[in-house]
């Protein structure tokens, strides 16, 4: 079964999860209307500021569209931003889709001369460590019981989380070459 995978496309770097998911075959659709969301079978959103996309998801009246998808079932990858999106506390006040039972902590790791590069080992992601690229990125400071959590730093830190159809990394796996967590969130799309 073919799969559609929007990537939402109001800030960040939507060009290069579309550019992955290509690379992998599958047909990718930019969403920036709530008529964009038709016909998807799953939904990445990608990494920028959160503050800004969360303004832009409620200009475009897209907040409570995907939150709504969310809620049901539908599938959502939220990576660096994104993973902030989805948590259901920040510990400030922004606009959220709080779909996923989660605190993260925004910009965890300081400033954008503090990024950094590590291999992570995630739980159900064969082939050996993904090289993960870091930047400017969140953690997560707790999560709820229905959370499954794939991947942690060394010195513990939680940085990807699974919650049913939802998924979050904090870090930007459509950086790299490896294209694992791409296929996987294709995956999920295809079984929901």
């Amino acid at each position: 079964m073919t799969a559609v995978i929007g990537v939402l496309a109001l800030q960040g770097d939507f060009a290069e999860h579309a550019a992955m998911l290509r690379r992998l075959g599958v047909e990718s659709r930019e969403v920036r209307v709530p008529r964009d969301l038709e016909g998807l079978d799953g939904l990445v959103i990608p990494g920028g500021e959160s503050t800004t996309i969360g303004k832009l998801l409620e200009t475009y009246a897209l907040l409570e569209p995907v939150r709504d998808l969310g809620a049901s079932g539908f599938p959502i990858w939220g990576t660096c931003a994104g993973l902030i999106l989805l948590a259901t506390d920040v510990g400030a006040p922004q606009p959220l889709l709080g779909l996923m039972d989660m605190t993260v902590e925004r910009n965890a790791f300081g400033r954008q001369t503090d990024s950094f590069e590590t291999d992570l080992d995630i739980d159900g992601l064969p082939g050996g460590a993904f090289h993960a690229v870091f930047i400017r990125a969140p953690i997560v400071s707790g999560v709820g019981d229905d959370v499954e959590v794939l991947a942690k730093l060394d010195d513990g830190r939680i940085v990807a989380v699974r919650q049913g159809n939802l998924l979050g990394t904090a870090f930007h796996p459509e950086l790299t070459t490896d294209a694992r967590l791409h296929s996987l969130f294709v995956e999920m799309a295809r079984a929901a």
